[in-house]
C-alpha cells in the first residue's frame, strides 16, 4: 500500500530538535555581549578609535575570553553582518529544493517579516561607510555569504543529472551579493543614518526588490514599483 507523504507525517511523531546546552546558552551570550559592546563603542567614539581591551570592559570579559570568540575588533562588529546574512541563509535552505534559486533568495528575504531584523546591518553599515578600516572584515562576511549559497545552489544542481555548471552557479551567487550590496548602498543615499521602523522597511523591500531585478534579468522598466510602506515617510 502506497502512503502519502501526509499521510506518513501524520503517522510518524517527528523528535523535536534539542535544546541548546546551558554551555551553549553561556557561549551565545558571551558572544552577544561582545558585539552589543563593539557595536556601543562604535557608536559613542567611531571606527579605530576604541581596542579589544575596551570591548572586553564593556562586556564584562576578560582580553582573553574575546580572542576565544573573534580575532579583532573588526572582525566583532562583521559578526554583525554575519549573523544577519546567516540568518537570511537560513530562510534560503528552507526554500523547496525544485525552486528556482533567486526566487528562493526572494523569498527568504520576504521570510524576514520584521523589519526590524535589518537594524543591525543597517546601524553597522551607516557607522562604518566614512571608515575603510573594516572593509576587509566586511568584505569577508560577504564573501561568506557568497560561498553558502553557491554550496546550496550546488547541492539543487547535483539533484538534477546536468544542471550542474560551477560558472553558473558562482556567477549567480555573486549576483546576488552585489545585489544585497547595492540594495544596502541605495538605501542609504536615500536615508543616511535614519533607522525608524519605516527606513528599515525601505531597506528591506529594496533587498527583496534587487532580488526580483537579478531574476526579470535586468530589462527596461522591470523595475518594482516601491511598496507603499518601503515609501512612506517616518
Amino acid at each position: 500500500m502506497t502512503v502519502s507523504a501526509e499521510s506518513a507525517q501524520e503517522g510518524t511523531s517527528v523528535p523535536p530538535p534539542a535544546a541548546p546546552s546551558r554551555r551553549e546558552l553561556n557561549k551565545a551570550a558571551t558572544r552577544q555581549a561582545i558585539t552589543d559592546a563593539a557595536l556601543g563603542l562604535l557608536r559613542s567614539k567611531g571606527p579605530g578609535n576604541f581596542t579589544v581591551e575596551d570591548i572586553a570592559d564593556a562586556a564584562g570579559i576578560s582580553r582573553r575570553t574575546f580572542f576565544n570568540y573573534f580575532g579583532s575588533t573588526d572582525a566583532a562588529l562583521a559578526s554583525i553582518t554575519h549573523g544577519f546574512l546567516d540568518n537570511a541563509i537560513q530562510q534560503f535552505k528552507l526554500r523547496p529544493a525544485e525552486e528556482p534559486i533567486l526566487q528562493s533568495a526572494q523569498e527568504a528575504l520576504m521570510a524576514l517579516a520584521d523589519p526590524m531584523t535589518v537594524a543591525p546591518l543597517a546601524e553597522l553599515f551607516t557607522l562604518t561607510q566614512q571608515s575603510t578600516l573594516m572593509s576587509h572584515s566586511e568584505l569577508e562576511a560577504w564573501d561568506h555569504c557568497r560561498e553558502q549559497i553557491t554550496a546550496v545552489a550546488r547541492s539543487r544542481a547535483a539533484a538534477t543529472p546536468g544542471a550542474e555548471n560551477e560558472l553558473y552557479l558562482r556567477a549567480l551567487a555573486g549576483s546576488v551579493i552585489s545585489c544585497g550590496k547595492a540594495a544596502m548602498e541605495v538605501w542609504f543615499a536615500r536615508r543616511g543614518a535614519d533607522l525608524s521602523p519605516a527606513s528599515l522597511a525601505e531597506l528591506r523591500q529594496l533587498l527583496i526588490d534587487a532580488m526580483a531585478l537579478l531574476g526579470s534579468g535586468f530589462t527596461t522598466g522591470s523595475a518594482p514599483a516601491p511598496s507603499s510602506s518601503a515609501t512612506r515617510s517616518s
